[in-house]
């Protein structure tokens, strides 16, 4: 993700858009785009032209105990991730359970059974 503009690169392009210079010529006196300097000019008018933090990055993850699951996984360890899934005490999805195991380092289980050589 990129890095966000200063505090002061946003006064500036709002003070020079408020003295009456195009929004064209400040987005390439600036070099900003300007979905940015409208963006901003929208914050001023609310009174909050900083940049916006703290919001979420990545996906929220719905297991966080991981030692509570490394024992549920040990004592399920014949289930196959959708029966692990439903088993869980908090409402998951297979594919939850399958990048938790892998976060756990985990691997899962390819078939339901065992086959034998078949070169006889």
């Amino acid at each position: 993700m990129s890095k966000a503009y200063s505090q002061d690169l946003r006064e500036k392009a709002v003070a020079a858009v408020d003295r009456g210079v195009p929004k064209s010529e400040v987005i390439t006196m600036f070099e900003i785009s300007r979905d940015s300097l409208d963006r901003w000019l929208k914050r001023r008018v609310a009174g909050k032209l900083a940049a916006t933090e703290g919001y979420q990055q990545g996906h929220s993850h719905r297991i966080v105990d991981w030692e509570r699951f490394r024992a549920f996984v040990q004592q399920h360890g014949d289930k196959t991730q959708a029966e692990l899934a439903e088993l869980w005490h908090e409402p998951v999805s297979a594919r939850t359970i399958s990048r938790a195991l892998a976060k756990l380092g985990f691997t899962r289980k390819k078939r339901l059974t065992a086959t034998g050589n078949g070169m006889n």
